[in-house]
């Protein structure tokens, strides 16, 4: 699956799951409710992530019985920076130089 077929919803779960060390679905959950000022739901996030484990992007690990843990992979790293790329070709930061 390329970050191009990722919903606009899957890649903000990428960028705070790389801006946290491995951080729990609820972590996960309530930052992206604290930014957006919307609920996020149980049904909502949770096959979200599972989406992103299963395209490689992130892994899943556990922190005790009931709580899973979430961390960005090599491979989603790696798609984030080039989607960062991607977008500085259109919307250049500070300090690059678009193409």
């Amino acid at each position: 699956m390329a970050l191009f077929d990722l919903t606009g919803f899957q890649r903000d779960l990428l960028y705070v799951i790389a801006g946290f060390d491995r951080p729990s679905g609820q972590q996960i959950k309530s930052e992206l409710e604290a930014v957006t000022d919307r609920e996020i739901t149980h049904g909502r996030l949770y096959p979200n992530l599972d989406t992103l484990v299963n395209a490689g992007y992130v892994e899943k690990g556990q922190i005790d019985r009931r709580t899973n843990y979430y961390a960005l992979s090599d491979e989603g790293r790696e798609a984030l920076e080039a989607r960062l790329d991607w977008e500085d070709n259109y919307l250049p930061r500070e300090g690059t130089a678009s193409t």
